[in-house]
């Protein structure tokens, strides 16, 4: 009879690579679920996925239309209105439920924006020498030295107001600390032997990049991308908030700079303000114990707590 290990040595180099990957992915979950905080983190974000996919199916459409709203003007809390209304007799819950889709689907694009560029400089600047690695990276330290957030806003500013401005503006200015850990990584894998194998039989630049210093810098990509995306809501929340977002849909940082227009604060509507508040909060720890979970699987020598 033959067994499953001699099937394996027989099968396709394909089927080989296949069976480990499947492996490895078996085992950072094994590892992973013994983490509380991760597993606390991904139960909520899976919550809140859900919330803002169903969003059409629980509150209508019609639910953000000024004309059609159904409440009076900032109503409090009630039955019928468990967040309470807006300015114009909206459901807050239900602005909350549609603003869901906007911040998640601009944290995630900026984020995988930001990650992607910052991989790109890092892994060539860590492989190419000479004038191009000093050029690359005093542009990364320039924009490490300046305020992010000053950037997106000068960004957000000149161009048009829409969500694509918020993405570019967030991926193009928080990608620096990505490419200078990518980097870093970058060079201590080409000290490794294999990769000076790798040029003596006629590796080129292209395959040993894409063949052997990208899969070892990927675990560090996942985390850092888990990281990256906690900023980038922060970051459209704090671009909405300033006036800066599009004003026509219906984003977490749009509610707060409603209700700071409509004078919630000094009025004491606190169920105007804590709702998007909170959900902004929760949703930024939620990827931070997630991001962190992650470094601490796939690097043990952190030490993350359980």
């Amino acid at each position: 009879m033959t067994t499953s290990t001699d099937a394996v040595e027989t099968s396709s180099p394909r089927a080989l690579t296949r069976a480990r990957r499947r492996q490895a992915v078996a085992r950072f979950w094994r590892e992973y679920r013994t983490h509380r905080a991760g597993l606390a983190g991904l139960a909520v974000l899976g919550v809140i996925a859900l919330l803002a996919l169903a969003a059409p199916l629980l509150v209508g459409s019609d639910s953000r239309s000024v004309t059609e709203a159904t409440g009076g003007p900032m109503e409090s809390p009630s039955a019928e209105f468990p967040l309470g209304t807006d300015q114009f007799g909206r459901s807050l819950l239900a602005l909350l439920l549609w603003g869901t889709r906007v911040s998640l689907t601009v944290g995630l694009l900026a984020a995988f924006l930001s990650v992607a560029i910052g991989t790109l400089v890092g892994i060539t600047a860590g492989h190419f020498k000479g004038w191009y690695r000093t050029v690359i990276m005093r542009i990364t330290d320039w924009f490490l030295v300046m305020p992010t957030l000053v950037l997106a806003i000068a960004l957000a500013t000149v161009l048009s107001r829409s969500v694509w401005t918020t993405i570019l503006a967030i991926g193009v200015t928080t990608w620096p600390t990505t490419a200078r850990l990518v980097r870093a990584q970058t060079l201590s894998v080409e000290s490794r032997p294999y990769i000076e194998r790798s040029k003596a039989l006629g590796g080129g630049h292209s395959h040993i990049m894409s063949r052997h210093v990208l899969p070892n810098v990927m675990p560090l990509v996942l985390s850092q991308t888990t990281l990256v995306i906690s900023t980038a809501i922060l970051t459209e929340a704090t671009l909405a908030f300033l006036g800066l977002g599009d004003p026509t849909i219906v984003s977490w940082g749009g509610l707060l700079q409603d209700a700071r227009e409509a004078g919630a604060v000094s009025s004491g509507n606190w169920w105007y303000l804590a709702p998007p508040g909170l959900a902004i909060a929760v949703v930024a720890l939620a990827f931070t114990l997630c991001g962190r979970t992650i470094e601490s699987v796939l690097n043990p020598k952190l030490g993350v707590t359980r």
